[in-house]
């Protein structure tokens, strides 16, 4: 039904009823202004046209650079393309595969995840890429976890759920609640991003954006150890020693010390409901870039430099591939790719400020992907037969020299696929601090066909971490993405940082600061609704 609008005969009448002078002169106002209608009407469809709330700015940038094409580097040019608009040039910079860690290996001419494996199902962000890119979910194959202190399994998985649980408070007492409690507790407030995001509010910081979420509770939950908060509410010595510890070294090759946000996140993993991509997680990158018609260049961005003319601020970006050396010209430049120490070599130039060096390493984690017969009789069963499990993870022993192992599925589950019986050759993927020798391979494995190694600078090494997390801008278009791995390492993670650079991006172009680092957004929201 179509808002009844002033009537015609009504105005006129208005006017007939003034008279003299004054009458007058607002008809002649008002014939003035009808005359003016047309001349107003291109100004008028111009603001309709621009994106809701533009300020400052009348057109997006017309180039922008991402440098990286992992999960971070391509979800942001989604993201940027639904805030500016397909008129915006948008230039991906990615020298090695597209994906980063999201990788798969192949062995007898299947192919295996060798990176990043699991998605929880409330990544939301992850679940409407699958959406939105056609793809789906990999059919689930059933499968027992144990945990192995070095000389026998302290824990094990049963198929009987009432059992597991019993077995759980057994041994740990209500810890394994009162962990449950904690992880909900943390989650819940974390699932407010989708709804801050969903409203187009961005956050200039990462302290602004985990302040948002919890308070300063979460600010220090990036500074204080996983341990110890745990054991503020009550989870016990022995069930962190046995089975967080196990699950944080599966998940972060790191020990307990790792900041307790980062723990969290890895915990939730753990409580089940995960999946991933068939096909393999990496099709998540290449099809957000295919969708988005990205222009990708494989080339290894060397240097940023501060190129001013005219009054407009650009970015020069210095860039080097097999056919030579080159350079381009960005209104916008966002860094998706990790600026630690002897990580990516990007120099900055002619700032003023000049860009801080960004302190901290990354942690190397190791991924073998072995394709042969485990050695049961390492963990306790002689008979191979008889070995039910299909993921052992490994406590902080220093006689352990792995992580974890796990008998892992292809990336593509037919419908009538089954596992490899315990005794027969399987692929087994082992995470370990450095490659396994000879020995240690002989161990694990009877014997096998083949080994392939790949050493990943996984994660940020957490026990290097600055006092202050990485800034997200590093000049007025220039933004850094991938400093959310020090909140927390994952693909959702990633996919949040890209959605706020999006939004941050956009709202500072046109000067929508109302949008930018709202306080107690969630009573604001309440009271819009």
């Amino acid at each position: 039904m179509e808002a009844a609008g002033p009537d015609p005969q009504t105005e006129r009448g208005k006017w007939r009823g003034c008279s003299g002078a004054l009458g007058h002169q607002k008809s002649r106002l008002y014939l003035e202004s009808r005359r003016a209608a047309p001349t107003l009407l291109p100004l008028l469809l111009l603001c309709i046209s621009c994106p809701a709330g533009a300020q400052g700015a009348a057109t997006p940038p017309e180039r922008i650079a991402v440098v990286g094409a992992g999960i971070g580097g391509s979800a942001v040019v989604h993201f940027l393309q639904q805030q500016f608009g397909p008129q915006a040039q948008i230039d991906v910079y990615e020298p090695g595969s597209i994906g980063g860690r999201l990788a798969t290996i192949t062995v007898n001419k299947q192919h295996y995840e060798s990176g990043s494996v699991a998605i929880h199902s409330l990544n939301l962000h992850m679940q409407d890429f699958v959406k939105l890119l056609g793809l789906k979910h990999r059919r689930e194959v059933a499968g027992k976890t144990a945990i192995f202190n070095g000389e026998q399994l302290v824990l094990e998985e049963t198929d009987w759920y009432l059992l597991n649980l019993f077995r759980l408070w057994w041994h740990y007492g209500i810890s394994f609640l009162r962990l449950q409690m904690w992880v909900e507790e943390i989650m819940e407030k974390f699932m407010r991003i989708y709804k801050y995001q969903a409203h187009g509010y961005a956050f200039s910081s990462l302290e602004e954006l985990l302040h948002s979420l919890g308070g300063e509770r979460f600010v220090n939950m990036s500074h204080r150890s996983v341990a110890e908060s745990l054991l503020e509410v009550g989870v016990t010595q022995r069930f962190i020693d046995e089975v967080i510890v196990a699950v944080i070294r599966a998940s972060y090759g790191q020990p307990l010390t790792i900041p307790a946000f980062v723990g969290a996140m890895s915990l939730a993993g753990a409580q089940g409901n995960m999946w991933a991509v068939e096909g393999g997680n990496k099709l998540v990158c290449s099809g957000l870039l295919k969708l988005t018609k990205a222009n990708v260049i494989k080339a290894k961005v060397t240097g940023i430099a501060l190129y001013n003319t005219e009054g407009k601020t650009q970015y020069k970006l210095r860039h080097e591939s097999d056919s030579g050396n080159g350079s381009d010209i960005y209104d916008m430049v966002i860094v998706a790719t990790p600026l630690h120490r002897g990580g990516t070599n990007i120099s900055f130039e002619d700032f003023e400020p000049p860009v801080g060096e960004f302190p901290g390493t990354y942690h190397h984690m190791v991924s073998s992907v072995i394709h042969g017969y485990l050695n049961s009789s390492y963990f306790g069963f002689p008979e191979p037969k008889l070995f039910p499990f299909t993921s052992i993870l490994a406590t902080d022993n220093p006689d352990l020299f792995f992580n974890s192992a796990e008998n892992i599925c292809p990336v593509n589950v037919s419908v009538g696929f089954r596992r490899k019986q315990p005794q027969e050759a399987a692929v087994w993927k082992i995470l370990s601090q450095q490659p396994l020798d000879r020995q240690q391979l002989k161990t694990l494995f009877r014997s096998y066909y083949s080994v392939q190694v790949t050493d990943w600078a996984a994660y940020p090494h957490y026990g290097s971490a600055p006092k202050e997390l990485p800034p997200i801008i590093l000049h007025d278009n220039l933004f850094y993405l991938s400093g959310m791995e020090w909140a927390a390492s994952s693909m959702e993670m990633s996919a949040v940082a890209a959605k706020n650079v999006a939004l941050l991006a956009f709202n500072r172009w046109f000067q929508n600061q109302e949008k930018i680092d709202q306080k107690d957004l969630m009573h604001k929201l309440k009271m819009e609704l």
